[in-house]
């Protein structure tokens, strides 16, 4: 047994009316599960205690989108990097997607990904199963032979699937098996293959750029594909004000359509890419879909506030700082952010009023698992005990020499945050500690 002494958290894990005011509590964790919250001291326990004074006690976030590389490309991240990477964020469940090498696009991946992170034990890393053989948008694969493998949803995740039959023909399958089709909306006749976003930056520095309207069209496509078969169509790091409308509309009808936001869409925009000494943009602002102007990432936050966004993803894309180092044209898409996803949320969001701290909670917990009709992002007697402390009063800076990942392409590095996780419970088992 273990006992969370002198915590505080919301009223709502309390049922109490007041949801988002702050309460002491005591929690007590017993055979993996939440035993017992209580607003009086729980004494006389002879059993491990946990002081939490001053901490924050949350359910363990859950992150709809990371990439953990494994297999075929461990030297950027792999399940055990990534799942530590996860628990020193506050993460105690992810999503992981297909680009692997190979494709998880058979039952043979998808499983041994499964496998390797229960071996690992650190965060709980659901399977995604490609929509496509080899991601090539031409041949959907066997998506129940996928789900009984393990993969809670079906994607071409790093890829838009270019073919409006292919994606039609996905839709109607995944309706059929219950799992949700989530998109990286890009149509590549009109993203053309650029770096960065297509605006007044990309022309200052001649560089190809991206057309807002490549993300836009195939959200209007799958919005309308869900119309017709009913199947739940999520879009993947949503980040223009165009497919912010598309996906309003279509949530106005009733359609089984989602979406998540990253905090880099929700804090950045391409006029804030600095340049490197050379004069060159830097690479570790270069992400897919790509910072846009400032009306879309307004439109993105607006759209957080307002309710139309219904989890946030970090899309936690590592790549080893030689690959990063490299022209922005020529260095691949992504960046980490499962360490500073919630102190970014927390910080600019909460902190400021724009959020309550439980709508921030449920965003990046018992949403994002609702999704993929998981059963977390809950603090409450009986459930299982993945939890998480924050430290919300003390100031920190972010540290890429910290970071538990294999990489350190953030653009958040040297901003100081509050919100550090300070300890991390999966099954009421320490899997981060700084406590």
């Amino acid at each position: 047994m273990t006992l969370i002494q002198n915590a505080k958290t919301l009223g709502r894990y309390l049922g109490l009316d007041n949801k988002d005011q702050l309460y002491s509590v005591d929690c007590l964790i017993e055979k993996g599960r939440v035993s017992k919250l209580s607003q009086t001291p729980i004494e006389d326990f002879k059993g491990n205690i946990i002081d939490g004074k001053g901490m924050f006690l949350s359910p363990g976030l859950v992150d709809p989108q990371v990439h953990f590389r494994e297999p075929g490309m461990e030297y950027k991240e792999d399940i055990e990097s990534g799942s530590k990477t996860a628990a020193r964020g506050g993460f105690t469940a992810v999503v992981s997607m297909p680009n692997t090498s190979p494709t998880a696009d058979n039952p043979e991946v998808v499983e041994a990904m499964w496998n390797k992170q229960k071996e690992v034990g650190l965060c709980r890393v659901y399977p995604t199963g490609a929509l496509s053989f080899n991601l090539k948008g031409e041949e959907i694969t066997d998506f129940k032979k996928l789900k009984d493998a393990g993969a809670v949803a079906i994607t071409d995740d790093g890829k838009g699937v270019q073919k409006d039959e292919v994606f039609l023909k996905a839709m109607k399958q995944a309706k059929e098996f219950s799992l949700p089709i989530l998109d990286h909306s890009e149509d590549e006749s009109l993203s053309m293959g650029g770096s960065i976003h297509k605006g007044k930056i990309s022309e200052k520095y001649g560089i190809k750029g991206i057309d807002s309207n490549s993300e836009s069209e195939h959200v209007r496509r799958g919005c309308a594909y869900s119309e017709q078969t009913g199947a739940h169509y999520h879009v993947l790091h949503i980040s223009t004000k165009k497919s912010i409308e598309h996906v309003r509309e279509a949530k106005s009808k009733g359609l089984n359509v989602t979406a998540e936001v990253s905090p880099h869409h929700l804090l950045l925009c391409d006029e804030d890419i600095p340049e490197r000494e050379d004069g060159t943009l830097d690479a570790n602002w270069k992400m897919n879909p790509p910072l846009r102007s400032k009306e879309d990432r307004q439109a993105c936050v607006e759209a957080l506030i307002d309710g139309t966004i219904d989890a946030i993803a970090t899309d936690h894309a590592p790549h080893a700082p030689h690959e990063k180092e490299a022209h922005i044209e020529k260095a691949p898409f992504g960046i980490i952010g499962l360490e500073t996803a919630f102190p970014l949320i927390y910080t600019k969001f909460v902190k400021t009023g724009k959020i309550s701290l439980g709508r921030c909670i449920e965003l990046m917990s018992l949403r994002a698992a609702e999704l993929f009709n998981l059963p977390h992002g809950r603090l409450e007697e009986g459930e299982l005990a993945d939890l998480a402390l924050f430290d919300l009063d003390r100031e920190y800076t972010v540290d890429p020499s910290q970071f538990a990942s294999k990489s350190k392409n953030s653009p958040f590095i040297g901003l100081k945050l509050f919100g550090r996780a300070k300890l991390t419970l999966l099954e009421g088992r320490v899997v981060h500690s700084d406590l």
